[in-house]
């Protein structure tokens, strides 16, 4: 979980620089979609990771079905982040 939360503070902070870069709008366009693409799939990660952590701390029934999604999206973003080649 807080690795999960720390990779998306850092993208999210990196969002704010790129608001700030307003004479370097040009050079960051092509990189806004692929940014914001990152910060859904690692604000996702962290808020499955946090109901899960919070799940087995408290032993929630749900707590086997909230690790399972966790388990799924890390195999989704390792599915599409991982080096092809």
């Amino acid at each position: 979980m807080g690795s999960a939360v720390a990779l998306a503070v850092s993208l999210a902070m990196t969002g704010i620089v790129f608001l700030f870069l307003t004479e370097y709008a040009d050079r960051v366009e092509a990189e806004r979609v692929p940014l914001l693409i990152g910060l859904a799939w690692t604000w996702s990660l962290a808020a499955i990771a946090a109901a899960s952590f919070y799940g087995e701390l408290r032993q929630r029934p749900w707590r086997r079905k909230a690790q399972s999604a966790l388990v799924a999206a890390l195999i989704a973003i390792a599915a599409t982040y991982w080096p092809k080649g």
